[in-house]
């Protein structure tokens, strides 16, 4: 089979799920950093993989491909001995999977960017924080993390859509919950601590993806204890 290279940040969240997906299921990669804050996705050789200049990006042989779940759903279903549960095969529970995967960047990942990059990030990147766009983020996250907590968590499964073992899904959308751990406190504890069951499920992707979930996070990990002890 051709050689696949990953382009990722450890510390970005979509980037995340990619590889701790790619470890759990044996897939063999190349991983190339793009350092976001070294501004490295912006770079002419980068935006020849990925034209709109964002991590995750995948090369494998003469195919590229951008954006996370689309990259999800191609690397479970392009290469052999993916469990099911993964991507089902069966078109309900699949749809069921893809929902999840569509719901997440136009409320989750909305929220959580639009807060955090104008309360923390924006004047690493050289731009102003917008105070208006941080009330909309976490207007917009609250309600996404409600969501998670009474709709995609209802059942008796511990994961997304009440499933007893983690899809795709489980893996995008876990990641950027973790990330809000790199909020202030008292942000954090106003914002997500409430969501008991969301963090429970966090912890049981965290576990069903063991030893690599340690591994994958280690570095984003450490920047979260860089911005604590630098808030």
């Amino acid at each position: 089979m051709a050689s696949l290279k990953i382009y990722v940040d450890r510390n970005s969240q979509p980037s995340r799920a990619i590889l701790l997906f790619c470890k759990i299921n044996g897939i063999e990669f190349e991983e190339v950093t793009i350092s976001l804050f070294k501004r490295e996705h912006r770079t002419p050789e980068f935006e020849a993989i990925n034209p709109m200049k964002q991590v995750p990006a995948l090369v494998h042989g003469d195919f590229k491909l951008f954006e996370s779940h689309a990259i999800l759903i191609y690397l479970a279903t392009a290469f052999p001995g993916v469990a099911d549960h993964w991507y089902p095969a069966d078109p309900r529970k699949r749809a069921k999977v893809q929902s999840a995967l569509d719901w997440h960047h136009s409320n989750l990942r909305r929220g959580s960017v639009g807060f955090i990059f104008n309360t923390l990030l924006a004047p690493l990147f050289g731009v102003p924080p917008n105070p208006a766009a941080a009330v909309e983020g976490e207007n917009t996250l609250i309600a996404s993390l409600s969501t998670i907590e009474t709709f995609w968590l209802q059942g008796e499964g511990k994961f997304l859509c009440g499933n007893d073992q983690p899809s795709i899904a489980d893996l995008a959308l876990s990641s950027e919950v973790f990330q809000l751990q790199i909020m202030k406190d008292d942000d954090y504890n106003r914002i997500v601590s409430p969501f008991k069951k969301v963090l429970q499920w966090v912890e049981h992707v965290k576990n069903a993806t063991q030893p690599h979930f340690e591994d994958v996070y280690a570095v984003a990990i450490g920047t979260i204890a860089e911005f604590k002890k630098n808030p």
